[in-house]
């Protein structure tokens, strides 16, 4: 099969590679549609400790169909469509996963849109969820342009919050307000936004972190789900001690950290919201596997509006 693998310069090269086989508590998915994230940007760079490293593949998404399965694995069907969270490999003609990291596609939805929802949407449901987000509530969503970002805005308009959005274009902005924001702040100028919030989505931490959490409202919670802008620095952490007497919440979010229990009634969620109307993926453009390298650079550059997927085929 074809695989895309990360080689030691952190370039990508296509390769031809053996097909992988499942093991216990494992399926191999044939592949339709890759997700490509940030953290595949992070793992080439060798930034994030979970990758293996050069010579291996990246890609934490697929969506495809089931064609076998290892021992001990009740219930999987060859043929079986489904979203697929492989320990990276997904990069590639096809992919091994957990059984327990592999979610049913919902019927008569183009592969790309499913995996245009996937892990971003798992991410912003579960962010909101656990912030407790709740209706008429403020909510500011950082990076909101992004693959999450373009997702939490929706969310959290269907949870009945007031959005507010930061991104880097008015282009961008118009965008966001048709998918349920109802202010906009460009990132480019020098002023934060002038309100406060009850829950902030932040994807992009970075040096501006600390200034973002003093926009808490008393009671606030401030949810990290990325790090495209780089680490915050010690100092952006000050405001939780300043503002003590408001108590603050800080929540540092992965998907790692997601039994597969809460990863299944999350994906409901997202589902429910899909099939009422209330959600829906936004892609900015698809490459073919061949041209993993150009997609990548793509997400780097932070340019994209919404999820870049490669085609395997």
């Amino acid at each position: 099969m074809k695989a895309v693998v990360v080689r030691a310069s952190g370039e990508l090269d296509v390769v031809d590679a053996p097909e992988p086989a499942p093991g216990p508590d494992q399926v191999l998915v044939d592949i339709d549609a890759i997700g490509v994230g940030y953290v595949d940007v992070m793992a080439r760079r060798g930034e994030y400790p979970y990758f293996p490293g050069a010579g291996s593949v990246p890609g934490l998404e697929v969506v495809g169909r089931v064609t076998s399965a290892g021992p001990d694995v009740p219930g999987a069907s060859d043929g079986q469509r489904v979203l697929a969270l492989p320990s990276f490999g997904g990069y590639a003609e096809k992919a091994v996963a957990d059984a327990d990291r592999v979610l049913p596609a919902p019927p008569g939805i183009d592969a790309a849109d499913v995996v245009g929802l996937g892990v971003n949407a798992l991410v912003a449901e579960s962010v909101l969820d656990r912030a407790g987000a709740a209706p008429g509530e403020r909510v500011l969503i950082r990076g909101a342009g992004g693959g999450i970002g373009v997702l939490a805005t929706q969310i959290a308009a269907a949870r009945g919050g007031e959005v507010t959005v930061v991104t880097s274009s008015a282009a961008r902005g118009e965008r966001l307000r048709a998918l349920g924001a109802a202010r906009v702040v460009d990132r480019t100028g020098s002023a934060l936004p002038d309100e406060t919030y009850d829950v902030i989505v932040d994807t992009v931490a970075g040096p501006d972190m600390g200034k973002h959490l003093e926009l808490l409202r008393p009671n606030g919670r401030y949810v990290l789900c990325g790090a495209a802008g780089g680490a915050p620095g010690p100092e952006s952490f000050e405001p939780l001690l300043s503002r003590f007497h408001t108590s603050p919440t800080l929540i540092a979010f992965s998907l790692n950290s997601v039994t597969p229990e809460d990863l299944r009634t999350s994906w409901a969620r997202v589902l429910t919201m899909l099939e009422e109307g209330r959600l829906s993926p936004v892609l900015d453009r698809s490459f073919p596997l061949t041209e993993a390298e150009a997609a990548l650079r793509l997400v780097e550059s932070g340019k994209p509006f919404g999820k870049v997927v490669l085609n395997p085929r």
